[in-house]
C-alpha cells in the first residue's frame, strides 16, 4: 500500500498568516478611538464624573458608583435632594426622549451609602501641613475633605451650634432631611476633620498665626439679608427670609394667618411654603415682573402652588401699614421693564417677609490686608486664591459665583488642589478637557426608548402640615433602570459594535474594562466601525503617510 504525501497549498487560509492579505496597505484614512467629554460632565459644577459612576450603578456595583462619585463631591445624600441637576438639562438623552435622572440616581446612591455605612478612608500618609477652614457649609466641608484626602490636617471653624452652614439654615428640612445632613457631616469628620462648633473669627490671620496653619480657605455663605426701604407704620411685622428660615430650625417663629413674602427667588419659595406648614391660611408672594422672569426654578414654583402658595405678579409693596400691605401694580414697558402704573391694592398681611437676596457678612474679611473685593464679594484668581498670599476662598463669597449648593463644593474642591498645590510651592495646573460629545456624534438608532422614572412625591395634605420630605426617592429596580438610560456619550462603553460590523476583522478585543484596538495591518479604512458605533467614541482621520 503506497503512502500519498500530503502537498501544500499555494495559497494558505490560515487568518494572519499571508502577506497577501495585509489589506491596511490600500488605506487612506483610518480609524481611532478618542474619548470625549459628556455634556454631563462638562456642566456639573462640582465637576463630578457622572458618566464614569453612571456606569457603575447601570451595572449594580453601586459602591464603586458612590466612590467614584465621590471622588469629587463628598455629599451625594445631600446633593440629590438639592442640587438644581444643570448636568440634566444638558443631558443628550433629552434630545431622544428625556434626560437620564442624573440627580435621582446620584440621592440613590448616597443613601444606599448611609445605610450600609460606607466610609471614606483616612489618608495613608500624613503631610505635615494643616489648614484652615472658615465656616462648615458646603465650601467649606468639601475642601475639608480633599485636603484631609490629600493627608493635611484640617480644622473647620464654624460659628453656629452646627455644622451645615446655609444647608442648615437656608434650606428648609421638606428639602433636605437633618439626619441626612448630620449623616454626611459626620463621615467627613471621622476622615480626622477637627470640627469646631459655636466658634466664631473675627480674625483670621491672628488665628492663623497662633495656631501654626499654614494655610486658609475661607467658604462663608452668604447669610445677610438684604434689606429694602418699605414705609411701615409699624414695622414689628417685618421680618426678612434669612432670619425666618434659621429661626425655624430651632423653633416655631409666629408669621400669623396671612402671610406676604416680597422676592421672586428660591428662598422667597422656600419661605412661602414654610409659612404654610406654620398654619398661614394665605402665603402669597408678590414679585414685580412675570413669572418667566422670576429666578427662582419651575419645579419650586410648580410645587409651591400644589401647596396653596399664591403669587401677585407685577407688583411691588409701597407701604406696610397695621395688618396690611399696599401694593402698587406694574405692567411692562416696550423693552419689558416693569413701570409703575399709579393703580394701588391692600392686602391683609399679619407678617411681611423680604426675601430680596443675601450678602456675605464682612466682619472677617476686615482684618485680612490688601484683599480685593468686588461689592459684598471676594476676588480671587483661577484656583481659588484671594489676593493675600495663602488665604483661598470659594462659595458664596466669591464674586461672580452662582450661589448654589452644587458651585460651593466646586469651589472647595478646586480650591483645596490649589492649596494642596501652593503647600509644595507650586501652581495648581487644571487637567485639560477632551472636546465635547455631542448629540450629532451618536448613533441613537442603538439606543431602545426608555421613559423616565420619576420621583415619588409627598401627598399634598402631608406636605402643607409638616416638613416631612417632600420628594421621595428611587427604589433600586427604579435605579438601576435609570442610570441603564445614559448613553455613554462620547466614551467606549464596549457594545461590540465595531467588533461586530469590522468586514476586515481588524477589531481587537483586549478585555473587559480594556476597550478594543485596531489591527491596522488589515483596516482598510472604510470607516464602518465609526458610523455604526453608538456613542461617538470612533472618529476617521487622515492617514500620516
Amino acid at each position: 500500500m503506497s503512502t500519498q504525501i500530503e502537498k501544500p497549498f499555494a495559497i494558505t487560509l490560515d487568518r494572519n498568516t499571508s502577506l497577501a492579505n495585509h489589506t491596511g496597505s490600500w488605506r487612506s484614512k483610518r480609524p481611532v478611538y478618542v474619548d470625549r467629554l459628556p455634556p454631563c460632565n462638562a456642566t456639573c459644577p462640582a465637576g463630578e464624573n457622572i458618566q464614569n459612576w453612571l456606569f457603575h450603578a447601570e451595572s449594580g456595583n453601586y459602591e464603586a458608583a458612590w466612590r467614584s462619585l465621590t471622588e469629587n463631591n463628598p455629599l451625594p445624600a445631600i446633593m440629590g435632594r438639592v442640587c438644581y441637576h444643570p448636568c440634566e438639562g444638558a443631558c443628550n438623552r433629552g434630545q431622544l426622549d428625556a434626560a437620564v435622572g442624573i440627580n435621582a440616581v446620584e440621592r440613590f446612591l448616597g443613601d444606599e451609602a448611609l445605610k450600609q455605612g460606607w466610609a471614606f478612608a483616612k489618608p495613608a500618609v500624613e503631610s505635615g501641613k494643616r489648614v484652615l477652614v472658615v465656616g462648615s457649609g458646603p465650601a467649606g466641608l468639601s475642601a475639608a475633605y480633599h485636603l484631609r484626602r490629600m493627608g493635611h490636617g484640617v480644622t473647620i471653624v464654624e460659628a453656629e451650634t452646627a455644622a451645615g452652614g446655609m444647608m442648615r439654615y437656608g434650606i428648609p428640612r421638606y428639602r433636605l432631611p437633618r439626619q441626612v445632613l448630620d449623616a454626611e457631616v459626620q463621615r467627613i469628620v471621622d476622615m480626622g476633620v477637627e470640627l469646631r462648633l459655636d466658634t466664631r473669627v473675627d480674625d483670621v490671620l491672628a488665628m492663623q498665626a497662633a495656631e501654626g496653619f499654614d494655610a486658609v480657605f475661607l467658604g462663608i455663605g452668604a447669610g445677610i439679608a438684604k434689606r429694602a426701604y418699605i414705609p411701615a407704620g409699624d414695622a414689628s411685622h417685618i421680618t426678612d427670609a434669612v432670619s425666618v428660615l434659621h429661626e425655624v430650625e430651632d423653633s416655631q417663629p409666629l408669621l400669623g394667618r396671612k402671610v406676604v413674602i416680597y422676592g421672586g427667588g428660591n428662598t422667597a419659595i422656600d419661605v412661602a411654603r414654610t409659612a404654610k406648614r406654620l398654619g398661614a391660611e394665605e402665603s402669597i408672594i408678590v414679585y414685580r415682573r412675570t413669572r418667566d422672569k422670576m429666578p427662582a426654578h419651575d419645579f419650586e414654583v410648580k410645587e409651591a402652588l400644589e401647596e396653596g402658595v399664591k403669587l401677585k405678579w407685577l407688583s411691588t409693596i409701597t407701604e406696610a401699614g397695621e395688618g396690611n400691605i399696599t401694593i402698587e401694580k406694574m405692567a411692562l414697558d416696550a423693552k419689558g421693564f416693569p413701570q409703575p402704573t399709579g393703580e394701588f391694592e391692600t392686602l391683609p398681611a399679619d407678617s411681611v417677609v423680604l426675601a430680596l437676596g443675601q450678602n456675605v457678612e464682612q466682619t472677617l474679611l476686615e482684618h485680612i490686608p490688601n484683599l480685593t473685593m468686588k461689592w459684598d464679594s471676594v476676588q480671587t484668581d483661577a484656583v481659588m486664591m484671594t489676593s493675600h498670599d495663602g488665604v483661598f476662598a470659594g462659595g458664596d463669597m466669591v464674586a461672580g459665583s452662582e450661589r448654589t449648593v452644587t458651585v460651593a463644593v466646586g469651589h472647595g474642591k478646586k480650591a483645596a488642589r490649589a492649596i494642596d498645590a501652593w503647600l509644595r510651592g507650586e501652581l495648581y495646573q487644571p487637567a485639560p478637557k477632551h472636546e465635547p460629545a455631542t448629540f450629532e456624534r451618536l448613533n441613537t438608532w442603538y439606543y431602545a426608548d426608555a421613559e423616565k422614572t420619576v420621583r415619588p412625591v409627598l401627598d399634598i395634605i402631608r406636605r402643607q402640615s409638616t416638613f416631612d420630605e417632600v420628594v421621595g426617592g428611587l427604589d433600586e429596580s427604579n435605579a438601576l433602570f435609570e442610570a441603564r438610560r445614559c448613553l455613554s456619550c462620547g466614551n467606549c462603553f464596549e457594545c461590540d459594535n465595531c467588533y461586530g460590523v469590522c468586514p476586515d476583522s481588524a477589531v481587537i478585543k483586549l478585555g473587559a474594562g480594556k476597550r478594543f484596538a485596531f489591527n491596522y495591518d488589515y483596516c482598510k479604512g472604510c470607516g464602518l466601525c465609526a458610523e455604526e458605533c453608538p456613542c461617538g467614541a470612533i472618529v476617521v482621520e487622515l492617514e500620516d503617510k
